[in-house]
């Protein structure tokens, strides 16, 4: 029985494999989760929240399952709705990661259950990363009924920052193909399959270290339509009508989008951070009641409530338990009772934005770990204001100061394609590969469960060792790297503030046709008696593909030692450098397996023959000033 003020006061009970018609006769099977009393289901009429998801909605395991998340809003007075995507457990349909059935998909069950007579028609969708990118595809539709949004750590436009990355290829969604083929419709109907699926997806590393693939000669190749998907992926490296499909790339349908309440929720070590902030900008100044919620941690929802992201503990101001709200699910229901529930109390003067601004601590946990710090700051608008731009220059030396180049001889480098500089930890997620022995036919549909990162996600000291794949002896800090250069401040004689998106502008030349540009920002931590080697953490990254400097629909090659000027945004961050530490901008020409490894022949992305060194200059005088343009709170503009 309900008690009087019981902030969850109703029973539940599921509908499981309820099926739903998509618009072309494909039944889509959604379960519901309804309030209930003495075990039936109450008439309501109810809101109701939509989840679609390719992972199982049965399994319930780990940070994917959707029974906690089921259980919570219906006890609160909420149809909590969770479909298996076309083509995955009890839908039926092909399977495509990421097609264009997406948002006529979410149409429809939306507009089904708006039709419920138990549904009052009040309907809002929330989900993280898979379960964002169909929100944002559906929205684009806007069926009549959807009414909010809670969008976390999605994407925007795949081919600029998501799937690739400036050129590049983000590895992790060969990675998430084929970890996830093990529970194609195919092999959970051949178990011979399905073996063969597992066997591959327990040595992905492997697999990523023999790139290119091809035809028939991939992880994939028992399943052609997902092995054509991975394909796609890795060899549309031009911007062209591959990357127009509105699930992939939202940012140039934005005038199509609804006009709804929408929470865009993410994490500085999310994989989607640059995703997340260009989603709230691009619609918070033409849309009514649009949210930015910037979070520490890494990938998946339930990280919003995690200090800590990777090695790095954020602190106790970093989750939303306890800071922001009595945690993540409680910030979600004052969210949907606003605007599904009509609750004018919920959600009373919520800033526009919210975000971590990490930095200010120093010490260590009680597991050994980096206790970096932070505090909770807001803004009506993104980027806050009193963040102005600030070009720090990069000088011979490894220098890196806020004057401009005097006359000096480049820096150089070599970039070997057969012993790529090894990714430590970074903003990622999906690149695991499987446990070994994989339980044959068990529903895993949560992507982490049995499974282990082959990437640390999140923050870490920037140093190899035998835990980092790829990584080779003598082990160390990555600037002792022959294919690594790195320019860095004088310790700063007071504490400095960043806030934004970094750029870089790099004069490179190269005797290879090609080759890519990697960067990173470091916070180094200075020797002390708590961290007696200091501490490189690394806080924001990207990637550029140099053949696409001068436009992303064609390549233009280098002349060999002719330096080129080569501008790129790297993923946003929030970060206090404490007086005493110093800023470092490490370059490279790779990080793997974070990323695909560029052979610098200049062969077609995808289907290089061969591999070559290169010796790479970064140019830093009076003619080629490359620089670091820094986002900078408090500075003068």
């Amino acid at each position: 029985m309900a008690v009087s003020g019981d902030p969850a006061p109703h029973g539940v009970v599921i509908a499981r494999s309820v099926k739903v018609p998509a618009r072309d006769g494909v039944m889509l099977s959604v379960d519901i989760y309804r309030p209930a009393r003495d075990g039936e289901a109450l008439p309501g009429p109810f809101p109701a929240i939509v989840t679609r998801s390719p992972y199982d909605t049965r399994s319930g395991k780990g940070p994917s399952g959707q029974a906690g998340n089921g259980e919570y809003f219906a006890r609160r007075g909420y149809l909590y709705v969770v479909q298996d995507v076309r083509g995955r457990f009890e839908s039926g349909g092909d399977f495509e990661l990421l097609s264009a059935h997406e948002g006529p998909d979410g149409y429809d069950v939306i507009e089904w259950l708006a039709a419920r007579p138990w549904c009052n028609g009040m309907i809002g969708t929330q989900g993280s990363s898979l379960r964002a990118w169909n929100q944002n595809a559906t929205a684009l539709l806007r069926p009549p009924h959807l009414r909010a949004m809670w969008i976390n750590q999605g994407g925007s436009n795949g081919f600029m920052h998501a799937l690739r990355h400036h050129g590049a290829l983000e590895l992790r969604w060969l990675a998430w193909l084929v970890t996830n083929s093990t529970h194609a419709q195919e092999a959970h109907a051949d178990p011979r399959l399905q073996a063969g699926q597992v066997r591959n997806a327990e040595t992905m590393f492997a697999w990523l270290r023999k790139l290119p693939w091809s035809e028939g000669e991939s992880p994939l190749a028992a399943l052609p339509k997902w092995e054509a998907r991975a394909l796609g992926f890795y060899r549309n490296a031009e911007y062209g009508e591959y990357w127009k499909n509105p699930t992939l790339n939202f940012e140039i349908y934005r005038d199509r989008t609804a006009d709804i309440p929408t929470v865009y929720s993410g994490a500085w070590y999310d994989s989607y951070p640059r995703a997340t902030i260009r989603n709230f900008t691009d619609l918070a100044g033409r849309l009514g009641h649009q949210y930015l919620i910037m979070g520490a941690g890494v990938h998946g929802g339930p990280n919003l409530d995690n200090p800590m992201a990777g090695d790095v503990d954020m602190g106790p101001k970093a989750p939303v338990r306890g800071n922001l709200a009595r945690d993540r699910h409680a910030l979600m229901l004052e969210f949907f009772d606003r605007f599904l529930k009509g609750d004018e109390t919920a959600w009373a003067g919520q800033p526009a934005v919210r975000y971590f601004h990490m930095g200010g601590n120093g010490g260590r946990n009680a597991a050994g770990k980096l206790v970096h710090g932070g505090e909770w700051r807001q803004s009506p608008v993104w980027p806050p204001a009193g963040v102005a731009p600030q070009d720090w220059f990069l000088h011979a030396g490894g220098r890196l100061a806020p004057v401009p180049p005097e006359e000096g001889a480049p820096t150089r480098y070599a970039s070997d394609p057969e012993r790529p500089m090894p990714t430590v930890a970074a903003t990622v997620s999906s690149l695991t590969q499987n446990l070994p022995p994989f339980p044959r036919m068990m529903r895993t549909g949560d992507p982490i469960s049995l499974r282990e990162s082959i990437v640390l996600q999140g923050a870490a000291d920037q140093v190899t060792h035998a835990g980092v794949r790829g990584a080779e002896p003598p082990f160390g800090d990555l600037a002792a790297r022959p294919d690594v250069v790195t320019f860095t401040t004088a310790p700063f004689a007071e504490d400095f503030d960043l806030t934004g998106a970094p750029e870089v502008e790099i004069h490179l030349s190269s005797d290879a046709p090609d080759t890519d540009l990697f960067c990173m920002l470091q916070d180094l931590y200075p020797e002390s008696e708590t961290w007696p080697a200091g501490y490189r953490m690394n806080l924001s990254e990207s990637i550029f593909r140099v053949r696409y400097r001068e436009g992303f629909e064609r390549p233009v090659f280098l002349s060999t030692g002719v330096p080129v000027r080569v501008r790129f945004e790297l993923y946003p961050t929030s970060n206090r450098f404490r007086a005493g530490h110093r800023l470092r901008l490490l370059i490279s020409s790779s990080s793997f397996p974070r990323f695909d490894v560029n052979p610098n022949t200049g062969e077609p992305v995808g289907r290089h023959t061969h591999l070559r060194k290169a010796v790479n200059a970064v140019h830093h005088d009076p003619a080629h000033p490359s620089r670091l343009i820094l986002p900078v709170w408090g500075a003068a503009g």
